[in-house]
């Protein structure tokens, strides 16, 4: 779980999407107190693990629409960003089979080196490979509730009997 979390917080680094990047954050660090409170056996880490994987559930719920462009969301948009950059996904421009190809702008110097990309030959596009991320993180997320859910269970009966 908390490989895979790591995972994904690299790759929003390299595409500099900021909303992605807290996420993840927040996430590493409820994690850790989860598998903390798993392990000491404290029922209140486990449940704000467990208010918290309905939160992280929720969030890749909404990146899997947002990739996808389900109702009026745009892939396209800086909403990841916080509107503060032109980043995007990291994937779009080094997936899988990807051909990328910078073209300097000819007629616009910039200090900032801007250029535009070409990509092509993608053997899969970018949002099916960061739903498939948020899909994978969706059921990382379910199983380790489960898990955790198991545990309180135990924690219930001992303390009850």
């Amino acid at each position: 779980m908390q490989l895979a979390a790591l995972e994904r917080q690299i790759f929003d680094f390299l595409g500099y999407q900021w909303a992605p990047i807290l996420a993840n954050f927040l996430h590493i660090i409820v994690v850790i107190l989860g598998l903390f409170g798993t392990i000491q056996y404290r029922p209140r880490y486990i449940m704000v693990y467990a208010f918290w994987t309905a939160l992280w559930v929720t969030w890749n719920v909404f990146i899997i629409c947002f990739y996808l462009e389900v109702g009026g969301l745009s892939k396209e948009s800086d909403l990841l960003t916080f509107n503060i950059s032109v980043h995007h996904s990291w994937w779009s421009e080094h997936g899988p089979g990807c051909v990328r190809r910078e073209m300097p702008a000819a007629y616009v110097k910039s200090l900032d080196g801007h250029s535009y990309i070409s990509v092509m030959g993608c053997i899969i596009d970018y949002q099916y490979i960061e739903v498939i991320h948020s899909s994978s993180q969706i059921l990382l997320a379910v199983s380790m509730a489960l898990n955790d859910c198991n545990t309180l269970g135990y924690l219930h009966i001992a303390f009850c009997c």
